[in-house]
């Protein structure tokens, strides 16, 4: 017992000493293994930065741009004679441009599920995924549109609205959110393309607000003066009733009695 008295200060001495190198080999090595992950995740091959360009690409031209253009033409249809031909025109170009973008969105889901590494643990992939769900649903509820004399018409107009709205202003917001990830990957700049999207945001704005207005501008220019003025024939005027005119006649001063009996 007292020779293990004797060794026990010298047992912690050498715990550190064959224990801290290592620690420290797998300290360096752990080190060394993340920078490693954090340098390929940063340095892409062109390959990938190519893909990755195209997939943006496609995504701007189906949620960015065919989609807005489509929602300014159907509301620009509103305004015309119910059943003309030009209401039939607005009608099938919104329909057109809807296909092609749900065609390219399709295009660009693909391509990132092939391509990409998704772990879904960001926002930009998590509101992705749930883009490409929701206009897939838009498209099959655009499809089975009902008639106008049926009930379900005013409930369908409000689903397709409110979903087609919740999917434009969702996938504005998911084009910057992948502005911000092609930053990260690439270490490239992308304010040139950040300023070329927001101008047409603002753009495509400024025309979906003009259009609610533009009627009440117009007839902001109409003055009374302006108006054209009618001439009536003698058959046209409308006949006044004849009102019978009573003249005041004199009257006698009549007394209590008198007033009784009157």
């Amino acid at each position: 017992m007292k020779f293990f008295h004797k060794l026990a200060p010298l047992a912690i001495p050498a715990y550190y000493v064959v224990l801290l190198p290592l620690v420290g080999c797998s300290f360096h090595e752990e080190s060394n293994q993340s920078s490693i992950r954090h340098h390929s995740f940063q340095k892409l091959s062109p390959q990938m930065i190519s893909d990755v360009t195209v997939h943006g690409v496609l995504l701007w031209a189906s949620l960015g741009f065919l989609m807005p253009i489509g929602i300014l033409i159907i509301r620009m249809s509103s305004r015309e004679e119910a059943g003309s031909m030009r209401v039939k025109v607005f009608f099938y170009l919104h329909a057109i441009l809807q296909m092609f973008s749900v065609l390219l969105v399709t295009a660009g889901a693909i391509m990132s599920i092939k391509k990409f590494d998704n772990a879904f643990n960001n926002s930009h992939q998590r509101l992705g995924l749930a883009l490409y769900g929701a206009i897939w649903v838009q498209a099959l509820v655009g499809f089975f549109r009902p008639k106008r004399e049926r009930k379900e018409r005013s409930l369908w107009y409000f689903v397709h609205w409110m979903l087609g709205t919740v999917i434009s202003l969702g996938g504005i917001i998911n084009i910057y959110t992948g502005l911000n990830a092609y930053i990260k990957k690439t270490s490239r700049s992308a304010t040139l393309w950040t300023i070329l999207f927001t101008a047409e945001v603002s753009f495509i704005a400024f025309l979906y607000l003009l259009q609610d207005k533009w009627e009440y501008m117009q007839k902001q220019g109409v003055t009374l003066g302006n108006l054209p003025i009618t001439v009536l024939s003698n058959q046209e005027i409308p006949e006044r009733p004849i009102q019978k005119v009573l003249f005041p006649q004199p009257c006698g001063k009549l007394n209590a009695l008198g007033n009784l009996f009157d």
